[in-house]
């Protein structure tokens, strides 16, 4: 994942609204009125964070006739999540002879 992307997804990521938008992708896909259902904001409003997920590589948006569904791209989310890889010990404890050690720093 190139920088650019890694920063279009955090920056995608830091919106509440942006991560509500995902956890319901993440049932399934949507048209752009599903997913503007729970939110007190107009159409164009919610099209706009779709823009941003879209741009960061998070979501998809096909053609089907009238509607325009989107649906998840979980890779970014792999890749933002492989980024954190390195850190993981940093919250993960590890096991030392059958109990939870922290992490030494």
């Amino acid at each position: 994942m190139t920088s650019d992307l890694l920063n279009s997804t955090f920056a995608a990521l830091a919106d509440p609204t942006r991560r509500a938008i995902l956890a319901r992708l993440a049932r399934g896909e949507a048209s752009v009125s599903e997913l503007a259902e729970p939110f007190n904001m107009t159409l164009p409003a919610v099209s706009k964070h779709l823009r941003v997920l879209e741009h960061a590589g998070l979501i998809v948006r096909d053609r089907d006739a009238q509607r325009r569904p989107c649906r998840l791209a979980a890779a970014a989310l792999k890749d933002a999540s492989e980024w954190f890889d390195p850190y993981r010990r940093l919250w993960e404890p590890t096991k030392v002879e059958g109990h939870d050690k922290p992490p030494s720093l």
